[in-house]
């Protein structure tokens, strides 16, 4: 009985090993897959008319860039661009991004994060939450 528990025990502990050396293959993949993108653009499309919830989402993502990207935002590997959604110049760039309203979008090369639905939930009530996922998404579109 004694050998039989010892070489369950065995098998037990060889098939954790290999499946932990088969999750960290994965992972090193994954980081190979996610590389550092020239270039990161932040969007955020707005009307003319905007409540104080949309002007806060604008100011939490500036100084979200000020704060995290400086160096960055220099040397134009972010880029914040507002958009005006009422100005007709801006038809082409929502229609390329299918954009149809208020919108935060982070896009690097042909990745797109959209943040509107955390922008919106947390520009006033938690504005470092909201910071902390701008950052994130940006962070990951680096390859930080």
């Amino acid at each position: 009985m004694k050998t039989l528990l010892l070489n369950l025990t065995l098998i037990v502990l060889l098939i954790s090993l290999e499946s932990c050396s088969s999750i960290n293959g994965k992972e090193e993949k994954t980081d190979a897959i996610i590389s550092k993108t020239e270039k990161v653009e932040v969007y955020y499309f707005h009307y003319t008319r905007r409540c104080v919830t949309c002007t806060t989402v604008e100011n939490e993502i500036r100084a979200t860039l000020d704060e995290f990207y400086s160096e960055e935002m220099k040397s134009r590997d972010v880029v914040f661009k507002a958009i005006n959604l009422d100005d007709p110049d801006s038809e082409e760039i929502a229609k390329k991004l299918e954009i149809s309203g208020q919108t935060l979008l982070i896009v690097a090369g042909n990745k797109k994060e959209n943040l509107t639905t955390d922008a919106f939930l947390n520009a006033k009530s938690n504005p470092e939450r909201l910071r902390g996922i701008i950052k994130s998404t940006i962070d990951t579109f680096l390859g930080k």
